[in-house]
């Protein structure tokens, strides 16, 4: 069975975009990002909502290509695009760059059969995809990265669950020393 990680960034008060969609509210940090890197080196294949995949797909594609890349940067979109992602989308027809499939049926029933079989980790991202994965037990574990901004409002990071759900504490860590990292896996 393959373990399925959800991890974001968010702020202080759970959200992880501001209600217009923004994202460039955290605070910047080269050994956040190199955190960040290392973690998508170690997932197999990345499980994409639409928005979410709207966003990445508009940088990393050429990430690499900016001026003033750094290393972390360039080694970042070189393993995006290398590595496996499932979009699950209702709108989106087809895509095939990037090694890239479209899911445009039952999301759960997808994410259920890619976690039954064989292979390395799975990273679940965009709130709406994995909020549907977490209400459907399927999170295994929870990397939360908060910044020490309150946003007042926008898309949370967390969903409405019918049951609590115990966890364990597997890590803390502190990142330029206002980021806080914690990691969690579910208790069975």
């Amino acid at each position: 069975m393959r373990k399925l990680v959800y991890g974001m960034n968010l702020s202080l008060d759970g959200y992880i975009a501001t209600p217009d969609g923004g994202v460039n509210w955290g605070a910047p940090s080269d050994e956040l990002f190199e955190w960040w890197l290392e973690q998508e080196q170690a997932v197999e294949t990345f499980l994409y909502g639409r928005r979410l995949w709207e966003t990445m797909s508009s940088f990393w594609p050429t990430g690499d290509e900016q001026p003033g890349a750094t290393p972390a940067q360039i080694a970042f979109a070189q393993n995006w695009r290398d590595t496996p992602k499932v979009v699950f989308s209702s709108t989106i027809a087809d895509e095939t760059r990037w090694n890239t499939r479209v899911v445009t049926g039952d999301a759960i029933a997808e994410i259920t059969r890619l976690k039954s079989g064989d292979g390395g980790p799975l990273r679940v991202g965009g709130a709406t995809l994995a909020a549907a994965a977490m209400r459907a037990g399927l999170v295994d574990e929870f990397e939360i990265v908060t910044h020490p901004v309150l946003l007042g409002g926008g898309k949370s990071f967390y969903t409405t669950l019918d049951s609590s759900v115990p966890l364990e504490l597997l890590e803390t860590r502190t990142f330029s020393g206002v980021i806080t990292l914690s990691r969690y896996s579910v208790v069975s």
